[in-house]
């Protein structure tokens, strides 16, 4: 009689978990959180713009009140934490409500730039040849001046103002982010996926928004992220030197400018605009680095 042979029992495998492959932006998040000076950064930069929101409704007294019995008072004292300019007024009060004024003179410039040096790059990058020839050569004529002198020189003459200061420090700021967009692009353009794209027949507009966009506006984003400190320091310098904010508006470059007659019977008074330029500053370019560092995933 022939054994019957029963199969054998399977055993049991228990199934793998499916691993979530995790996205690009998710991976830079990531990385951008463990780095604790970038997050500290972070954090001081998002106080700053909650200042400059709520800043009319946390300040304690009208930072437009001057009163010539309390000019120039030191720090500490009663009633004026932060002592008073050589007008009498709040510094406190002035240092707060002037955040909202300072951060628009530094951001709206290179939010402007990056808007329109983006697109002039992308351009020329994509473009290439002839086309990309004529726009950087205009591009690097701006070049020949420094940023300083260039500011200086159209905010004179355009004339003192908001308006006119945004305008020279929009057009300082637009060769710069053009190059970067430009040289990003060009890298992209030679990608395999951007020369099959080519090959299957799509049009040069929808190559660009498809596969060129998502692949250059970080990096450029990044970079005009770091210009932020920089157009901060030169509003400031057009307010110092009388042609960008007028008085009595509470912004720190035209702050400094009336208080330098203070600085040596006030020295700590009239250093805190600059203190307050130096931190903001200092929080942009570390925010900047940090994105820069999370946004690099050849590691």
């Amino acid at each position: 009689m022939s054994a019957v042979l029963s199969p054998s029992p399977m055993p049991d495998v228990q199934p793998l978990p499916a691993q979530r492959s995790r996205g690009y932006w998710t991976s830079v998040v990531m990385r951008f959180t463990r780095d604790p000076v970038a997050m500290f950064a972070a954090f001081l930069v998002l106080l700053l713009v909650l200042i400059a929101i709520f800043g009319p409704w946390l300040s304690p007294a009208d930072p437009y009140q001057s009163s010539m019995m309390k000019r120039l008072r030191p720090i500490g004292t009663d009633g004026l934490p932060l002592g008073s300019d050589e007008l009498g007024r709040d510094m406190l009060s002035r240092l707060i409500v002037g955040t909202r004024l300072s951060l628009f003179m530094g951001i709206t410039p290179v939010i402007c730039a990056f808007a329109i040096g983006a697109a002039i790059g992308i351009v020329a990058g994509y473009a290439g040849g002839l086309t990309n020839t004529m726009i950087m050569r205009t591009i690097d004529v701006f070049y020949a001046f420094p940023s300083v002198l260039l500011a200086i020189a159209l905010s004179g003459t355009l004339g003192a103002g908001i308006v006119n200061s945004l305008i020279s420090l929009t057009i300082v700021f637009i060769p710069q982010i053009a190059r970067v967009a430009e040289s990003v692009t060009t890298q992209v353009r030679g990608r395999d996926y951007v020369e099959a794209a080519r090959a299957s027949g799509a049009n040069a507009f929808t190559i660009v928004r498809v596969h060129v966009l998502g692949n250059v506006l970080g990096p450029i984003f990044v970079y005009a992220t770091s210009l932020v400190a920089v157009s901060m320091i030169l509003a400031s310098g057009l307010s110092f030197l009388g042609l960008g904010v007028k008085p009595p508006e509470p912004e720190w470059g035209l702050m400094l400018n009336t208080l330098r007659t203070a600085i040596y019977s006030q020295p700590l008074v009239a250093a805190l605009p600059g203190l307050m330029i130096f931190i903001t500053s200092i929080s942009f370019n570390l925010l900047s680095d940090g994105l820069r560092s999370a946004m690099d995933n050849k590691g």
